[in-house]
């Protein structure tokens, strides 16, 4: 089970977004790396676990083994592995689908028009 919630990983896919169409040095890796630094472990790992999915490492059945996965295998930063990864919006995109996560109920959760 995720303990991420949908609208912090909608956070995380806009923010990919952005930070895949910047210009180097602006502001937008810290701005997400900050973000994700910010998270506990567990969504950490669930994060983690959404991309894999997405990049078909695993199958959406095996979330909960790719969970543990990015627990015990966890060597560097999440946030540095994660924005080394030249897709992560997609992936993390792909991922949620699979799960059945609907990002666009999550990113009127995370950013409501005024």
């Amino acid at each position: 089970m995720l303990t991420l919630s949908p609208s912090k990983l909608a956070t995380v896919i806009l923010r990919a977004r952005k930070f895949d169409a910047d210009i180097p040095g602006s502001g937008k890796a810290r701005e997400l790396k900050g973000f994700i630094a910010a998270m506990n472990e567990d969504e950490q790992a669930d994060l983690t676990a959404i991309m894999w999915i997405g990049r078909d490492t695993y199958d959406a059945e095996d979330l909960e083994d790719a969970i543990e996965m990015a627990r015990t295998e966890a060597s560097v930063p999440t946030a540095e592995y994660l924005l080394d990864n030249p897709l992560l919006a997609e992936h993390l995109e792909l991922g949620a689908e699979a799960l059945g996560i609907d990002l666009e109920e999550a990113e009127a959760e995370a950013y409501p028009t005024v």
